[in-house]
């Protein structure tokens, strides 16, 4: 107790660690001084003890006061410091917000409180009073960093601290509001293109001509004004456009009817237009928009017309329309200009490679036959690339017919064959196709993927190669045969002509392609037939080409057995998930579905031979199961699609395939026309 109050009775700068220190140091100082002086003169030590008991006096009580302000300053700093956090708590344009480990809500800042629709918060569950708010915050409970969430129709950041069970909410409404007005003033670019006005004018007399026009300019001039769409006239069949993304945005969510509105409105004329546009937005270079518009129409017009395809400089393309089947174009000039072009070419190269498809069919392979024929009459040496692996019946009776033909069997060879014979003055012909990643030789196209030739009938898709010296893609044709035998009309006659072999093969490739001149067939594709059963086209050996072995044959129709219909108008095969088919049979089996009556599309999920999922579809052309197999990462024609899935069972995919259907229908009705 006499310690305590020794300690209390201390001077107040004592309890001051620096002070103190500073007092001792000056005390020894003092009392050596003191003992000096004392020894030296005893008047002397009096007289300078006096004056240091003044001074200790002195410089105590100055101390005091230094410590006296120092604790003043710290207490108003302190007091400044906790009002400050209370202020800023209070009055900061913050919201904070305080949970308990109920989730009730244990205090709020005022800046907050406006947010919620109750003046009554704290205390009460927080999903009670603001629901959406705890389903973000419960969505979000352990996210570290912040996040924007909206709310009541706001933006906010939120940051979430778990260990205080505090959550902090800035608006950003503003700054959204900002960049949403910034996105939706981006500029996009398009391109308008009257698909077959020049067909279909030449039967027209000058003021039928000017009426179509009329018709046409006055649709697409009250579209563009619906959707704040500045509109363009460059001449009778091209239109310019320019809009801005909120304009795209809403065309988007009407799907571009305006296709359907001018395809219908001239059929009623009897003169049917239709149109097909091309899209570009993202960039903010308006050069390059127009090039990309540019290429999104030439996409649109390779795969049908009819159709709008909108994307972005590095997005995936998006389809609209594309319901009708390409029109048959009446004229011949292109046919000659592109084989005049493809001699050219075969002219300045050293030799030459024909790409098919994977597990190819008789269109894929008779088309390879016959540019390897063209090649020949024009001097060059041509390889056709194949892959002896899952090969149907009917391309296993070619190549024993092949046999008989050394020169031909001579120039069959494989991939790695092909990759060390080529050069860089090769050149690369992609027929039946125009995805490398589908073709027989991915590792040739590889090496010449800036030498590459393109003959195809299929729509053109997203994984066309990027820069085809020529590309002859006419999704209206039945068939690559049909189009490749065409070219022979271009080519001189003093030339060896195809032998019996060559015109069987493609002929059979129509024949297949067309079901037997039931679907896509048109006036070209007759005289196609009729050329090639003039050079020699063995129908005897076609129906023997087309024949089914005992397997394939029982395979088909028990595919068939398993159908069921998902409508009145969809058949649907699921086959058994352990058990694998061949892809032609199971091509086979839908197409032989389209011939029940009231069956407008059929698919078909079955497991291939390779282990994977595949899906093959047909319709009659009133459903676009092109669209549905684009969905899934196939594509097709509108009549005729596939793709294939991996890491799938057949039972999910078949679920799959449901939804897609039910979804694109609701998309894209089916037509009737």
């Amino acid at each position: 107790m006499k310690k305590e109050n020794t300690t209390l009775a201390l001077p107040p700068f004592m309890h001051n660690r620096h002070l103190r220190n500073i007092a001792i140091f000056i005390s020894l100082n003092l009392v050596l001084g003191l003992v000096i002086a004392f020894v030296y003169n005893v008047w002397v030590g009096g007289v300078l003890l006096l004056l240091a008991c003044v001074g200790l006096f002195f410089v105590s009580k100055e101390l005091n006061v230094v410590e006296q302000k120092a604790n003043n300053y710290m207490d108003s700093l302190s007091y400044l410091i906790k009002r400050g956090e209370q202020e800023s708590m209070l009055e900061m344009p913050l919201g904070v917000l305080i949970l308990d480990s109920q989730q009730r809500v244990s205090w709020i800042n005022p800046y907050l409180q406006p947010y919620f629709k109750t003046d009554r918060v704290v205390g009460k569950q927080l999903e009670q009073v603001a629901p959406h708010l705890a389903q973000v915050i419960q969505t979000n409970w352990e996210q570290d960093d912040p996040f924007e969430a909206t709310w009541n129709g706001r933006y906010f950041n939120l940051l979430i601290q778990r260990q205080y069970r505090t959550i902090y909410l800035m608006d950003i409404t503003h700054y959204a509001e900002v960049e949403v007005q910034y996105e939706n003033e981006k500029v996009a670019i398009g391109e308008i293109y009257l698909d077959n006005f020049d067909e279909v004018s030449q039967s027209m007399s000058d003021q039928e001509i000017s009426n179509l026009r009329n018709y046409v300019t006055n649709k697409l001039t009250e579209w563009a004004q619906r959707y704040g769409i500045y509109l363009k006239r460059i001449d009778a069949e091209h239109y310019s456009i320019m809009m801005y993304m909120r304009s795209l945005t809403a065309v988007e969510a009407d799907k571009f009817n305006i296709l359907d509105t001018i395809r219908k409105g001239t059929v009623q004329q009897n003169f049917p237009i239709t149109l097909s546009i091309g899209i570009a937005y993202g960039d903010t270079d308006l050069n390059q928009l127009a090039d990309l518009a540019q290429n999104n129409l030439d996409l649109a017009l390779g795969r049908g017309g009819d159709q709008a395809v909108i994307k972005s400089k590095d997005g995936r393309a998006v389809f609209f329309g594309g319901k009708t089947n390409p029109m048959e174009k009446r004229t011949r000039v292109r046919a000659r200009m592109i084989t005049h072009a493809l001699v050219q070419l075969m002219g300045t190269a050293d030799q030459i490679f024909v790409d098919g498809h994977k597990q190819p069919d008789m269109d894929s392979w008779g088309a390879a036959l016959g540019i390897r024929r063209i090649a020949q009459m024009n001097g060059k040496q041509c390889y056709i690339v194949f892959d002896d692996q899952d090969v149907h019946t009917d391309i296993r009776r070619l190549l024993d017919k092949i046999k008989d033909y050394p020169d031909i069997e001579a120039s069959i060879i494989s991939t790695d064959e092909a990759v060390k014979l080529a050069t860089d003055d090769s050149l690369m012909i992609m027929v039946d196709h125009s995805n490398p990643k589908i073709g027989v030789a991915q590792e040739l196209y590889q090496k010449l993927e800036n030498r590459v030739v393109i003959i195809d009938h299929h729509r053109r898709g997203e994984d066309f190669p990027p820069n085809p010296l020529l590309a002859y893609v006419e999704p209206y044709a039945s068939s690559a045969c049909e189009l490749i035998t065409e070219m022979f009309e271009y080519q001189s006659q003093s030339a060896d002509p195809m032998n019996e072999l060559e015109a069987t093969a493609m002929l059979t490739g129509i024949v297949v392609d067309t079901q037997s001149f039931t679907v896509k067939t048109g006036t070209r594709t007759f005289d196609a037939a009729s050329y090639l059963r003039s050079a020699g086209a063995n129908v005897e050996e076609i129906a023997s080409f087309m024949k089914e072995n005992v397997k394939n044959y029982m395979d088909e129709n028990h595919l068939i057995s398993l159908v069921k219909f998902e409508s009145d108008h969809i058949a649907l095969i699921t086959a058994e998930d352990e058990v694998a088919y061949d892809s032609v049979t199971a091509a086979k089996a839908v197409d032989s579905l389209l011939s029940v009556d009231g069956v407008e599309a059929s698919f078909v999920v079955f497991r291939r031979q390779d282990g994977n999922v595949g899906i093959s579809a047909r319709s009659t052309g009133t459903i676009n199961v092109q669209l549905i197999m684009e969905q899934l990462g196939g594509g097709g024609h509108l009549g005729a699609g596939a793709t294939q899935l991996t890491d799938q069972t057949v039972p999910e995919a078949s679920e799959l395939l449901k939804t897609t259907i039910k979804t694109s229908l609701s998309d894209n009705p089916p037509t009737d026309e």
